[in-house]
């Protein structure tokens, strides 16, 4: 029985990781509508949220079916309510990839990003993208060191925010308030999404070790 159980286990785990990787294609995605002006693909991200909500939902039964009928106890239980709190987190992420999609496709035909703005704004979505990518990898190995690592490495993103601040904030800024408007949620909502990752890493030391990181996340 206690075998099955943790069959089970796996399967939630494996089942995060790949809603990580549904996750990491609506963060490219999104961001190529962003940087092109595309509004097709901005679509793709919006309507496909859809599965990773429901992705969520199956990992969200499959984790209360095992608090309802295997009453799990001690380090199984951290487990599977980390796991609650990692799906969770997952799907946030996804909603902040739509955030950034919507962004894209309400300036169609212009772009969102005026030049000065592209490069901070290019590298913190690639910093985004990677730590959700690496992120999924630490879900599927349980791989401490690795989720450590993310922790640490979270910190180019907030000096690229700090950066993107100080664009905006400068008197020569000559776009106007819609779009430090619009540049100010962007930074944020990829900002968010690092924290996120970071969070998730966190909760995988939580579970393979019983111990909380001093690099804990958003």
């Amino acid at each position: 029985m206690r075998d099955v159980f943790h069959e089970q286990l796996d399967s939630v785990f494996l089942d995060l990781a790949a809603i990580c990787r549904s996750v990491e294609t609506a963060v490219g995605r999104a961001t190529r509508a962003l940087l092109d002006g595309d509004a097709a693909v901005a679509e793709q991200v919006i309507s496909a949220d859809i599965d990773i909500d429901r992705a969520r939902e199956r990992v969200e039964d499959t984790a209360f079916s095992l608090l309802s009928l295997q009453q799990p106890v001690a380090g199984d239980l951290r487990v599977v309510v980390a796991a609650l709190r990692m799906v969770s987190e997952l799907e946030r992420m996804g909603d902040l990839s739509v955030h950034v999609a919507k962004i894209a496709r309400m300036r169609v035909p212009r772009l969102a990003l005026p030049d000065e703005a592209r490069p901070t704004m290019s590298r913190m979505a690639e910093v985004a993208e990677d730590m959700v990518k690496r992120v999924g990898q630490i879900i599927e190995d349980k791989d401490v060191a690795a989720a450590v690592a993310l922790g640490r490495d979270d910190e180019e993103m907030d000096q690229l925010r700090r950066a993107s601040f100080t664009e905006l904030l400068s008197d020569s800024w000559p776009h106007g308030v819609e779009s430090a408007v619009d540049i100010a949620l962007l930074g944020r909502y990829y900002e968010r999404i690092a924290d996120h990752a970071v969070s998730v890493a966190n909760r995988v030391v939580f579970v393979v070790t019983g111990d909380n990181p001093t690099s804990v996340g958003a």
